[in-house]
């Protein structure tokens, strides 16, 4: 039975990055079908291999999560011999990805003008901190900080806070695979490839949508609110009864009315219908206005019920809500709902989150085990050593079958 090919069949990544914006970037451009060769350095390998715990045999879980379905091979870049190797991999790519320090790669010809003049079809992508003009380290922890993330995130009365993951690097993986894509296509026309180029703190800047909007629009810039919205209210966590009748204390239901429609449901469902009527409340700008005053008056009512109740209740009436998960019960959300969200990668290994991709005609690839340190480098070292007219090594591919 013939197997539909994904998107990316036929692309090949030399992924010269590390830690997690760079390696995501590569891992979903794997999910798509791409032929992915990880580059890490002897020893070593990539700097999340030490980051735990959790470790499972053996293995890193925040080095798995960014490294599915790609093949390993180490490489000394000091090592003339190694060096080459990396430079053919280079002139055999489709794309490369990378992370160094910028200027860096240039002693071994692995610069940007290097790869092109060598293949100028290549789509070479550097993952830099804060541009390819500065060389300012990149930690997601401190572009979150210096990027303005946390100065709106947290209570208003308390400490900033970092998102409780590396978001800003996740962003901009997402970033350099929209980049990525579109320098394929640009080829695809032209036979032309370039350099792509994102940082994390350009691809921070251009997500904080309508908070950066704001600052732009006033000259003033926004502070933390907690969980609620600059503009729009009731659209935060709100106080509630306990669904175990009183054991455990109040508990939290996240309520987001974005129309007048919703507040007015939201309104009939809690027993309050005037509340949509008060001229206080009656509109979003209003809302927002006074909101301090219309929380105090919604947190009574919700009194009544736990959050579970509540979400039954508002959601048949149309307004948007739900309880404040953990990742068990967001996980165990998303599975009953029908979106599988976890694949298995093999005995042992640590499962990995399905991709979130979806596409009818040429569908993702199961993910694979990311490889162990050097686990492949027989085989790839082999193959660059070869003629270039040979087909990279079946071997270490992974099957369509995701096995």
């Amino acid at each position: 039975m013939a197997t539909t090919p994904a998107p990316l069949d036929g692309v090949l990544v030399a992924d010269f990055s590390r830690v997690l914006a760079g390696p995501l970037a590569a891992a979903t451009l794997a999910d798509l079908g791409a032929t992915v060769v990880k580059v890490e350095r002897p020893g070593a390998g990539d700097d999340t291999r030490a980051w735990g715990p959790p470790f499972v045999d053996g293995t890193a879980a925040y080095f798995d999560c960014a490294n599915r379905s790609k093949r390993g091979v180490t490489l000394d870049l000091g090592d003339p011999g190694d060096a080459a190797l990396a430079r053919e991999l280079a002139a055999r790519a489709d794309v490369l990805i990378e992370n160094f320090k910028p200027g860096s790669l240039a002693r071994y010809g692995l610069d940007q003008a290097s790869a092109l003049a060598a293949n100028p079809g290549l789509v070479y992508c550097s993952v830099t901190g804060f541009g390819t003009g500065s060389a300012l380290p990149g930690y997601d922890f401190v572009v979150q900080a210096i990027g303005g993330l946390m100065s709106i995130t947290g209570p208003a009365d308390g400490e900033p806070h970092k998102v409780g993951v590396a978001l800003v690097d996740v962003l901009t993986a997402k970033d350099a695979v929209a980049a990525i894509l579109a320098a394929l296509l640009h080829r695809d026309r032209t036979g032309q490839g370039q350099h792509v180029e994102v940082n994390l703190l350009a691809s921070l800047l251009g997500s904080l949508a309508n908070q950066a909007s704001s600052y732009l629009a006033t000259g003033r810039a926004p502070g933390r609110m907690g969980n609620q919205h600059p503009s729009i209210a009731p659209y935060e966590t709100l106080h509630c009864g306990s669904d175990s009748g009183g054991e455990g204390g109040a508990e939290l239901l996240a309520v987001a009315c974005g129309n007048d429609g919703q507040f007015r449901a939201l309104a009939r469902t809690l027993g309050v219908p005037g509340l949509a009527e008060d001229p206080r409340w009656a509109t979003n700008s209003e809302r927002v206005r006074n909101r301090a005053e219309l929380v105090v008056v919604l947190e009574a009512a919700l009194a009544a019920h736990g959050a579970a109740e509540w979400q039954a209740l508002l959601t048949a009436a149309g307004v948007p809500c739900g309880p404040v998960n953990d990742l068990a019960g967001a996980f165990a959300l998303a599975t009953e709902l029908g979106l599988d969200p976890v694949t298995q990668v093999g005995p042992g290994r640590v499962p990995q989150v399905r991709s979130p991709l979806t596409l009818t005609a040429t569908p993702v690839r199961p993910p694979v085990a990311p490889p162990r340190l050097g686990e492949h480098d027989e085989a790839v070292r082999a193959w660059l050593a070869g003629p270039a007219t040979e087909q990279f090594p079946a071997g270490t591919q992974p099957d369509k079958d995701g096995a």
